[in-house]
Parts: structure tokens; sequence; C-alpha cells
């Protein structure tokens, strides 16, 4: 049976955000291993399931950081203090993605470390590793701070802003650097398109709070779902348009099928954080997230499974590396496929075992 749920919970968020812990544990274990299918695989030069996963935090983010922010307003606390309040926690966010990725770079001798200097530590240090999945949420959240509490339109507006000024950037010169250093999930700019799923999921909020749960908010959420990874696919073309190639085909290639042609700034590329990939993601998030909320909104269906995921889905993360390391020593890369279910099995069955225990004693850890 599923534990009942907590006071003020909603019930689609804490489903959708479990199902996304569960995507990215299946994901990562799975994608070291030469008999699993590309599709589970993250790959720089096309859009996979594996890279869905990652807009779906974000646009669960977004819309737990519009709920916590507006309740903050209608409790009484003031704007200012909801900002600073809200700024801590995205700053708490930043340091834990650090600690838990490291910086780049070293100093092994104290000779080394002088004559880096401050200059050359600011250089070196962030360049890379520490921009991944919680520390781009830390910054993102910092710059979509202004307009979190905002109108419908005012979040849009912010959303083609940051679009707009990440295919600036990119064309400047800024996706050739993040593509060959390589970077990491869009690299230091990548807050600027992760933008587009976690205030996709700002604008869900009011879809599902501001009316009653009835048939037809799912239906809205999956047709608005549905024409955005529309746009996403014809901005993923054009590329092609300006720059036309010999024997380019007149459609880019759909979504979760290699590349036939020349990629660049505009192709589905979750390394490059490109704005074409961002906004198919947040559209496959959003329609998903109306089938949540048919699901467990109207239909009051849950799983026990992903209650547990969703509510420590912060502890979640952090474990399921620990987790895997553990596992993986023992699980060879070319291990068969029944091979690497069963490792799979006893990784997600240890993960669940911790967070169960801290779900049964109430213990959540969250920003």
């Amino acid at each position: 049976m599923p534990p009942e749920p907590l006071p003020g919970r909603i019930a689609s968020l804490d489903q959708f955000r479990g199902y996304t812990v569960l995507g990215m544990f299946v994901v990562n274990f799975l994608g070291s291993f030469a008999a699993i299918p590309e599709i589970l695989k993250h790959h720089a030069d096309h859009v996979t399931y594996a890279d869905t996963i990652m807009p779906g935090f974000f646009f669960a983010a977004g819309f737990s950081y519009r709920l916590t922010f507006l309740r903050r307003l209608a409790s009484g606390v003031p704007p200012a203090a909801a900002r600073i309040a809200a700024l801590r926690r995205s700053l708490g966010l930043i340091l834990i993605g650090i600690v838990v990725y490291h910086l780049d770079g070293g100093a092994p001798t104290w000779a080394d470390l002088q004559s880096l200097g401050v200059r050359g530590f600011l250089a070196q240090a962030f360049q890379r590793d520490p921009f991944q999945a919680l520390v781009h949420i830390g910054v993102t959240s910092i710059w979509v701070l202004p307009v979190i509490g905002s109108r419908p339109k005012a979040i849009l507006a912010w959303i083609a802003l940051s679009a707009a000024l990440h295919v600036w950037a990119s064309s400047a010169g800024y996706y050739g650097w993040v593509m060959t250093r390589p970077g990491i999930d869009g690299g230091p700019l990548g807050f600027l398109t992760w933008t587009i799923p976690m205030l996709s999921g700002a604008l869900a909020h009011d879809v599902v709070l501001r009316r009653d749960p009835g048939p037809s908010s799912p239906t809205r959420l999956v047709l608005w779902g549905s024409l955005v990874m529309v746009l996403g696919y014809l901005l993923s073309r054009v590329g092609v348009i300006l720059e036309p190639s010999p024997g380019s085909m007149i459609l880019a290639d759909p979504p979760f099928t290699s590349p036939t042609g020349v990629t660049g700034m505009w192709t589905m590329s979750q390394r490059a954080g490109s704005v074409s990939y961002l906004v198919f993601g947040a559209g496959f998030s959003l329609a998903l997230y109306g089938v949540f909320v048919g699901a467990c909104d109207v239909r009051g269906l849950r799983l026990g499974l992903l209650d547990t995921l969703g509510r420590n889905a912060l502890v979640g993360y952090i474990l399921h590396e620990l987790v895997g390391e553990a596992v993986k020593p023992y699980a060879p890369r070319d291990a068969p496929v029944p091979y690497v279910l069963f490792a799979l099995t006893i990784y997600l069955g240890i993960t669940w075992v911790f967070l169960r225990f801290l779900e049964k004693r109430g213990i959540f850890i969250r920003l």
C-alpha cells in the first residue's frame, strides 16, 4: 500500500518527481554497459530518452519553487524576505553541488598554488565539473528569481529573453567552447536554457493549482506540452535552414534518432544545453506531467515507490552514485543483458531501502 500523503503535498508532483528520480537511477546505471540500447544513453549530438530526465527535474523544481514562493507571500512574508530565503536555498544547493562534483584542476604543490593565484583559480576551478545538475538548478533558480512570483506573461518573456541570450552567446563562440572543452549539461551558461523547463514547471503550477483538477487540466497540459515539443523539433531545423549543406534533409532528424547530417548550435544536445533541446525537453515534461495529473490528482492513483523516491529526491540523487560505485565493480561493461538487469535490480533495491528507511522515520531533506 502507498504511504499516506503528507499534509499539503500534491500527489501528481510527488509521483512525477519520483518518476524522474527512478529514471535517473536507471539511465545513469545502465549507460556504461555495451549491451544497453543507445536510447538509454546520453549522446552529444541528439536527444535520447536519457536526455529527457534532467529537464523533468527542472520542471518539478520550477513547480515547487513557484509553489513555495507564492505560499510564503500568501502567509504574509514580505517579498524581499521571500526572495532572500529563496536565494539562500539556491546558494546552499550550489554549495552541495560543488562538494558532490568537486572543482576542476588542482595544485599538487604549494608552488603550483602560488603560481596559479586567485585569478588562475577562478579561471580553472569552475570551467567544467561543477556545472552539473545540482549546481545548474541552484544557478537557474537565482536567475529566475526576479519572475518566479510574477504573472505568466512576465515568465514567458523571461523564457524568451534567456533563450535569446543563449543563442547570441552560442553564435558568438560559446557553442564551440562548450562542445570542445567539453562542457557538461550546457556549461557555465547552461542556466540560460535550463530556465525553459524550470519556468515551464512554474507555469504548470498555475494550471494545476489555480483550477480544480478536473478532466480539462490534464488535457491542456498534454496539448500544450505536445505543441512545445513540436516547437523544439522545428527549432532543431533552424541550423539547416541558415546553413544548408549538400544533401541536407528538408526536415531535421526526429527526436530519439541518431543524426544523419551536420550538427551545430541548433541541434538537440544536452551537452550543449541547446535551445531546441530544452524547449523539446520542457514540452516532454509538460505533456508527461499532464498524464500524472490525470492519473494522480483526478483519479487518485499513486505508486508507493514513486512517493518514496519523490519525497527525498535530493538524498536519492546524492546516494545513487555511491550505491552504483559499490555495485559496479562486479558488473563488467561487456556483461550480457540478463546480468546487467540483475545488477540493476540490486542497485535499485539497495537505494530504495535507504530512502524507505528515511521515509518511515519522517526524515526528508529538501532545499
